[in-house]
């Protein structure tokens, strides 16, 4: 079920009220959140809600098992080590198996040998990676004792399976998630209004902005062979915004649909586009994710406590695996490498550790020199993005080398290639998300606002916004597509 469809306009109010008005005890709502997530999951396929309700069986197990075994740390390792081997064993079948076989393949081919390989047409679960992390993070946090087992295999079921978050995150630790399904939850007005306005900015993001980025991005990128250098150069640009306003915006109608229910997701979008520094943008982008892998993978390696040498393998072993989460394809994989080297090279200047505040603090505009590092951060990223959105590294190098190219000046071709691909939407959304944004970059959300601020002008001028917002997205709903996500 997408979050922009039909269906979940009904769902949504439907599990609301049975929730806060019918369920009111912490289990039965414990309950209903589990099938509200199974029936929300089951309906892309039914039968993929065999194989995340195995995984969550199986973690759960694993829990008690570590509990049961407390003290006998050789046994904690081997039932913590099975429950993780296997997690990453069904990812692995139902991600890369194809992947590998065909890479294999191809490797001994190129030495003469030729074997017969066994490829399946294995369908990718939705959110198969996100829940997983979720399952291992369970895991991993109960082995090192951060929280204690779970013994109500209902809300552990609730936890791995919460509707808001389950197909694209953000990937929730179960130190944070899992301890609000074991507490009383009260209907807290404001909080439910707050989430209402996150959902309203996110659904803008999604449909009204990413959604008609898409048709033009779609258009440029299937015939980029006969495009000019700076008609690509505007496709890499509205895919960049394109795939931050679909996965931001995902986030922000997850976390807000979350606090209708009383819970609080942790934040997984701080306006990365405003970032001057690589190392920063990471910081800021796909938070959940980066984190999980710094705390999972980077600081168990070593972290930064280490030799420089072993620091640059860390980072590139960390990218890797993150491009490979990204999808089985070299090009993920090539842009996972890029990024590590970007972050080896902020390291070795010296400004991985800078830039912590809020760009132009206390300043309407940023100064030269922010500006100057905010474009040159996009631009890296830009390069990144392009990577990560074709189909193989030759297309890549090729979309990019035509960037760089006599036809980047022409302007007149470029204008002829984008006509009728309504830029009279495209445009118009993109300044009033970038002026939002920045206007609230101090903020959780671009919706956010404090006590200071709601006077009656200001309140007048917002529902004017929301109303505007609504109007804009219904009548960008033709152009409803996926979320881009959803396909890792």
């Amino acid at each position: 079920m997408l979050f922009n469809s039909f269906e979940f306009l009904l769902f949504l109010p439907i599990v609301f009220l049975l929730y806060w008005f019918v369920f009111r005890s912490l289990r039965w709502q414990n309950l209903l959140v589990v099938v509200a997530s199974y029936v929300f999951y089951g309906w892309w396929d039914w039968r993929f809600l065999f194989l995340i309700a195995f995984t969550s069986l199986c973690s759960y197990g694993s829990g008690l098992l570590t509990e049961h075994y407390d003290g006998r740390r050789r046994w904690q390792q081997v039932i913590s080590g099975l429950n993780i081997a296997l997690n990453l064993g069904i990812l692995g079948v139902f991600k890369y198996y194809n992947f590998f076989v065909e890479s294999l393949d191809v490797l001994l081919s190129a030495i003469g040998w030729k074997l017969d390989w066994v490829t399946m047409q294995i369908i990718l679960p939705v959110g198969i990676s996100f829940y997983t992390f979720q399952a291992l993070s369970y895991t991993i946090d109960v082995y090192q004792k951060k929280l204690p087992a779970t013994h109500d295999i209902i809300e552990f079921f609730a936890y791995i399976s919460f509707f808001p978050q389950l197909v694209a995150g953000p990937i929730e630790r179960a130190t944070n998630l899992l301890p609000q399904f074991q507490r009383n939850r009260q209907f807290d007005y404001g909080k439910a209004v707050d989430g209402c306005r996150q959902m309203l900015w996110g659904f803008f993001k999604k449909v009204v902005v990413a959604d008609n980025c898409a048709i033009a991005v779609n258009h440029i990128w299937a015939t980029y062979t006969n495009e000019s250098g700076l008609t690509l150069l505007v496709g890499a640009v509205l895919f960049t915004i394109q795939i931050y306003c679909d996965f931001s915006g995902y986030s922000d109608i997850a976390i807000g649909c979350a606090r209708l229910f009383g819970f609080n997701l942790m934040r997984n979008f701080d306006n990365p586009y405003f970032s001057r520094s690589i190392p920063e943008f990471w910081r800021r982008w796909h938070m959940s994710l980066t984190t999980w892998f710094r705390d999972y993978i980077y600081i168990p390696l070593g972290g930064n406590r280490c030799s420089k040498l072993t620091l640059i393998r860390n980072i590139y072993i960390v990218w890797i695996i993150s491009g490979l989460w990204h999808g089985a394809n070299w090009t993920f994989v090539c842009w996972g490498l890029y990024h590590g080297t970007l972050l080896v090279v902020y390291n070795f200047l010296g400004i991985n550790s800078k830039y912590n505040n809020v760009v132009a603090y206390g300043r309407i505009l940023p100064n030269f020199r922010e500006f100057s590092q905010m474009l040159l951060t996009f631009s890296l990223v830009v390069v990144g993005w392009i990577i990560f959105r074709s189909q193989s590294m030759t297309e890549a190098l090729s979309f990019l080398s035509s960037i760089f190219s006599a036809s980047l000046f022409d302007v007149s071709g470029c204008i002829i290639s984008l006509k009728g691909l309504n830029f009279t939407r495209i445009i118009p959304s993109i300044v009033i998300m970038i002026i939002v944004e920045w206007v609230k970059r101090g903020k959780q959300h671009a919706f956010q606002f404090s006590g200071k601020t709601i006077v009656t002008r200001y309140i007048v001028f917002r529902y004017i916004l929301y109303i505007v917002l609504m109007i804009l997205i219904i009548i960008s709903s033709d152009s409803q597509s996926e979320f881009i996500y959803f396909q890792f």
